[in-house]
């Protein structure tokens, strides 16, 4: 699967973990999935509308591991546009899918290091290239961010951090295409965020706090 280093979006900006409300949408508003899992399958709006499909079943397991009790690390938040027109050239299909996962180290000081975040960050580059080789419409881009940890004590020391967006696309040349090609994606990401768990033990980074 192809990866690539993504731009931040928003570059300037600090946002905020946890966060109150989108300031695009003042209906979304961050949920601790660690303390209420059911909530995945049912609060996050943009996928509600495909959750018939096996991509986005995929995506909720995800969210519900890496939020759960076995994963050191933790998601923010979650963006989804289903399948519309192609807005990107360089992929000769009718459709494309596009969605973002925000990912964090669980234990909130390890996000305060640069370092730990590009290494997140390398293992994902690496695992990801590592699979589905022969995927051929199904790109992820990975973004490091600043962002400011308000639940830890106060000053910008002790506060300001990183995380990462994964963002990722799928192609296709109807609905059904752009969707298996979406679950091929979504699956590699799940495969690689599992491989940074068993790095990370392997080489004695910490566990959560």
């Amino acid at each position: 699967m192809r990866t690539y280093d993504q731009s931040d979006p928003e570059p300037g900006s600090i946002r905020s973990h946890p966060w109150t409300v989108a300031t695009a949408d003042s209906h979304s508003r961050y949920r601790d999935f660690k303390e209420s899992p059911a909530l995945v399958r049912a609060c996050l709006e943009d996928f509600l509308p495909w959750s018939e499909w096996p991509a986005v079943q995929r995506f909720y397991g995800i969210v519900e591991w890496i939020n759960g009790p076995d994963s050191i690390l933790e998601s923010n938040d979650c963006a989804f546009d289903g399948p519309s027109a192609n807005s990107t050239p360089q992929f000769a299909k009718a459709l494309e899918a596009t969605g973002r996962l925000m990912v964090l180290w669980r234990s909130l000081p390890l996000n305060l290091i640069r370092a730990n975040s590009d290494w997140l960050k390398g293992v994902l580059h690496r695992q990801l290239n590592e699979s589905d080789s022969e995927l051929e419409y199904g790109v992820v881009g990975i973004t490091v961010f600043p962002v400011r940890y308000i639940t830890l004590p106060p000053g910008d020391q002790q506060q300001l951090g990183f995380q990462l967006i994964l963002s990722f696309w799928a192609w296709g040349d109807d609905e059904e295409d752009v969707m298996t090609n979406l679950e091929r994606t979504v699956s590699g990401i799940g495969a690689a965020l599992h491989a940074v768990a068993r790095e990370a033990a392997a080489c004695g980074m910490p566990l959560p706090i």
